[in-house]
């Protein structure tokens, strides 16, 4: 690989990451081209992007990033994304389906470094849609309840 070359995907990288709200190093030894390119897909339908590079040009594209406190070692593909949460939740549910071949090792989430178990506990979390009808849902118990109350006195006075 020349020095353009690399130079090249330090920029691509650090540009990307400058952007990203979420960012995953995973493990990804053991998985065909097919199942990597499912990968990819799933990621780009969410607006991430997908990129295996060399750790030391990953490291310099974080470090020109600013977003340090990551340690790179043995093979890593990188995921990154706006919608983190999307992102973590996609790789999360890969991950389980391909529990041997492909594992998330950390990352970093609005501007803190994480581990796996703290992604992993993001991975569960509802959506966003899920949380706003969770809430509608509370909010309308109240009034579900007084007319429920209400159509229950109307009958008891009708009898």
């Amino acid at each position: 690989m020349t020095k353009a070359e690399k130079t090249e995907i330090i920029n691509n990288l650090t540009e990307g990451f400058k952007e990203a709200d979420a960012i995953l190093a995973c493990d990804f030894k053991g998985l065909t081209v097919s199942e990597f390119e499912a990968l990819r897909k799933e990621i780009r339908k969410l607006g991430g992007f997908t990129q295996v590079a060399k750790n030391t040009l990953a490291t310099i594209a974080l470090k020109n990033a600013a977003k340090e406190g990551l340690t790179l070692k043995e093979t890593n593909v990188f995921l990154w994304g706006k919608d983190g949460l999307s992102l973590i939740k996609a790789a999360s549910k890969f991950a389980d389906n391909s529990k041997e071949k492909f594992a998330i090792k950390f990352g970093y989430i609005d501007g803190k470094s994480a581990d796996a178990a703290h992604i992993d506990a993001l991975a569960k979390l509802p959506s966003k849609e899920q949380l706003i009808g969770m809430l509608l849902s509370v909010w309308q118990a109240p009034l579900r309840g007084f007319v429920t109350g209400l159509d229950n006195l109307s009958k008891k006075l009708a009898a």
